[in-house]
């Protein structure tokens, strides 16, 4: 028998093993990888997916993977063994069953010490303050992020380019709905950009590491600063029209700022405020979402999010030598307040809970390593009811749960 021929994994495996799976999350690194642009990018009507665009092969083939082309799979964080991979290359080691948040160096608080950023930025506006600190001590020239399509009243996110501390305030906030933050490198380039930061949601901030580690071409070497956003979910575009305007009369045209915390919280142009509870809007959820196991960005140098007890403090895990170093830096010339993680042992405990949780969602066809996690605690027993309850006076009702009694 002879020499078994290598397996030249391209377009036609990444098709059927993560696209149509369930397993694909719209990262979109796929599309930025491709050297021969036959793949496109859908975001619209909550697709978020790549996708053929040559006629040769059909969506589900193509003609330079069939030539020896496996720029797509090398890029994508879903392919096969990406996880234990990128752990590897990132940092020497895969993880322990216990570290379901993914390794790390330390876990703080932090916010940005200039007041405007603060105020315009979210939960703090440590992201904004990052970004802007990187672009004008030149370890960056540009940033992948995020805008408002248009005026902003569409609420539509959208990629683009920071490269001016007004563009980073610009991008400042919180959406919800998908944005695929990688789709503007090629905008970045073409504008002459050399060293990027990727702000990006959880499944993006896989997208450099895995790039460089399967050496998936010339953009892997461009990003140089890797910002993960704490993911459990995205939404799409639709909830707007179907749930808050459909039952809360709440029109996105109106809608000034959005955040979550416990509830889908919503400032409106008139100054009023409203709570949606996530319960309702779990209907509404990204298609590309629902098989994510990593809620923690655990591939980032930096993993930030607004979970917690403080609204303006950033949860912060730094998971690089790059990460730590920035943050040092910054923390000594007084550009970022911090204070020790073990401040909110609430937003740590709840870190866990919910990459714990969230690790569950991998199905069991794909590959091990993203269920890892250790045994779920046990159920708590319900406490029996007493057998002489007072019964309540005709008239009033029980207090909602968590809430205080007279």
């Amino acid at each position: 028998m002879g020499p078994v021929a290598r397996e030249v994994l391209h377009w036609k495996h990444l098709y059927s093993e993560v696209v149509t799976s369930g397993l694909c999350t719209g990262c979109a690194g796929c599309v930025v990888a491709c050297p021969h642009d036959v793949l496109g990018y859908d975001d619209h009507e909550g697709v978020y997916k790549p996708f053929h665009l040559e006629e040769e092969g059909g969506p589900g083939d193509c003609g330079h993977g069939e030539r020896g082309c496996t720029s797509c799979t090398r890029a994508c964080p879903r392919f096969r063994d990406w996880e234990p991979e990128i752990d590897t290359a990132v940092f020497g080691r895969t993880r322990s069953r216990e570290e379901v948040s993914g390794i790390s160096k330390d876990i703080i608080l932090a916010r940005a010490a200039d007041p405007k950023i603060c105020e315009i930025g979210q939960d703090g506006g440590l992201v904004s303050a990052m970004l802007i600190w990187a672009l004008e001590h030149d370890i960056i020239d540009a940033a992948l992020v995020s805008y408002l399509e248009g005026d902003g009243t569409s609420w539509k996110a959208i990629p683009g380019v920071a490269r001016t501390r007004e563009e980073v305030l610009a991008a400042a906030g919180s959406r919800y709905t998908y944005s695929a933050n990688t789709m503007a490198y090629e905008e970045a380039v073409n504008g002459g950009a050399e060293k990027l930061a990727l702000v990006g949601m959880s499944c993006q901030s896989s997208v450099p590491p895995v790039m460089t580690v399967r050496k998936a071409g010339k953009p892997a070497r461009r990003f140089v600063l890797n910002i993960g956003l704490l993911c459990s979910k995205t939404f799409d575009d639709a909830i707007f029209e179907e749930l808050f305007e459909a039952r809360y009369g709440l029109r996105k045209q109106d809608m000034v700022k959005m955040n979550i915390k416990g509830v889908f919280q919503i400032w409106m142009r008139d100054g009023s405020y409203h709570e949606v509870p996530l319960k309702e809007c779990h209907a509404w959820t990204r298609e590309g979402c629902k098989l994510c196991p990593d809620f923690a960005a655990e591939h980032a140098d930096i993993s930030t999010g607004g979970i917690g007890a403080f609204g303006d403090w950033t949860l912060t895990i730094v998971r690089t030598d790059l990460g730590r170093d920035l943050i040092m830096r910054m923390l000594e010339d007084g550009t970022i307040e911090g204070r020790p993680g073990d401040d909110d042992p609430g937003a740590i405990d709840l870190l866990r809970r919910l990459s714990h949780n969230q690790r569950k969602r991998w199905p069991e066809v794909a590959v091990d390593a993203p269920r890892l996690r250790p045994p779920d605690p046990p159920k708590k027993k319900k406490k029996a009811a007493p057998e002489a309850a007072v019964p309540e006076q005709e008239g009033s009702a029980p207090a909602p749960a968590g809430s205080p009694t007279p």
